[in-house]
């Protein structure tokens, strides 16, 4: 019950700091090139500086072998997703330009805008380390496999896509590839660096949740939560973005503990499991409206998990704790 409030009051913490960017987009304070701005300063000032610094306190590099344990399971993960979610829209017979974004939508996740400051606020900065392993995993599913499942359903393609390299190394990943020489020759960095180095990167690391969630509520605004018009096909990638992507995580999780004795630290397969029930990621309908998708259905799975994730991760934490 406790690990239950604890959740229920990050989550309030997280919908203040969103409300106040959907309040202020609301009132005119921000025009349109400020969300921009605003993705470009979390993308690539603030997150590289927070997961630089979030590594050299509380990551050794001894613990590179454990973190490749996550990495296989995230991997499984998200092939069986995807084979799962391919045959729900079969099934379900969901029309030619929503079945791309269905799968897409159902694995890929919002790991930056929201993943991290959830994570951050149920476990602290500490398993920042273990998000990465999500995070690294899921930018590359998106942008290759993601992008051309979406592709492959647009009649103006003929199954050809081009794959931007570019998304493949990201601002935030340098911020884990710059630590990892420091890590190996200079394992108290944070007190052999000079103070302003260190004070400087970390208070401009701690931007990344306040402004992160105030980005998300801009877009909520932007996209308008109430053009949302749930239908089954929008309800199946629902409850395939928070029901079904943790679920498989959790089963490997639980699988290899028990029956292959590959045990993980209870907080980094917490952080899987939340991160699989995390909203889908933001930039959906933008892929949509390239690939000649249902651009409408696209920015209305985006809105709802963004919405509904507030009710379903303290009901996850609340089952993770028993």
């Amino acid at each position: 019950m406790a690990v239950f409030w604890t959740s229920i009051q990050s989550v309030l913490s997280i919908i203040i700091m969103m409300a106040i960017g959907y309040v202020c987009k609301g009132k005119g304070w921000f025009d349109d090139h400020f969300s921009k701005s605003l993705s470009q300063i979390i993308m690539k000032v603030a997150l590289p500086c927070s997961i630089f610094m979030s590594m050299l306190d509380r990551f050794k590099i001894s613990q590179l072998k454990s973190l490749s344990i996550g990495l296989v399971y995230v991997i499984i993960a998200f092939v069986i997703g995807y084979i799962i979610s391919w045959l729900l829209v079969v099934v379900c017979r969901v029309p030619a330009n929503q079945r791309g974004l269905v799968m897409t939508g159902i694995n890929g996740a919002n790991t930056v805008f929201i993943g991290l400051p959830l994570n951050v606020a149920l476990f602290g900065n500490v398993s920042i380390p273990y998000l990465l392993v999500y995070y690294i995993v899921n930018t590359i599913v998106i942008w290759t496999f993601g992008v051309w499942v979406i592709a492959a359903y647009d009649p103006t393609t003929k199954n050809k896509v081009s794959i931007d390299w570019k998304h493949f190394l990201p601002a935030p990943l340098w911020g884990f590839i710059v630590a990892i020489p420091f890590l190996i020759w200079m394992p108290n960095a944070t007190t052999q660096l000079p103070t302003f180095v260190t004070t400087t990167l970390t208070d401009v690391g701690a931007l990344v949740t306040p402004l992160s969630l105030i980005y998300i509520g801009i877009m909520l605004k932007d996209f308008g939560i109430q053009s949302v018009r749930f239908s089954k096909n929008l309800n199946v990638a629902i409850l395939g973005r928070f029901v079904l992507s943790p679920i498989i995580m959790f089963a490997l999780i639980y699988a290899g503990a028990h029956g292959l004795h590959v045990n993980m630290a209870s907080m980094f397969s917490k952080t899987l499991i939340i991160q699989a029930a995390t909203p889908s990621f933001a930039v959906l309908p933008i892929l949509a409206d390239q690939y000649h998708s249902d651009v409408k259905f696209a920015t209305s799975l985006v809105v709802a998990t963004s919405c509904l994730f507030v009710i379903v991760v303290p009901i996850i934490m609340g089952i993770l704790s028993l």
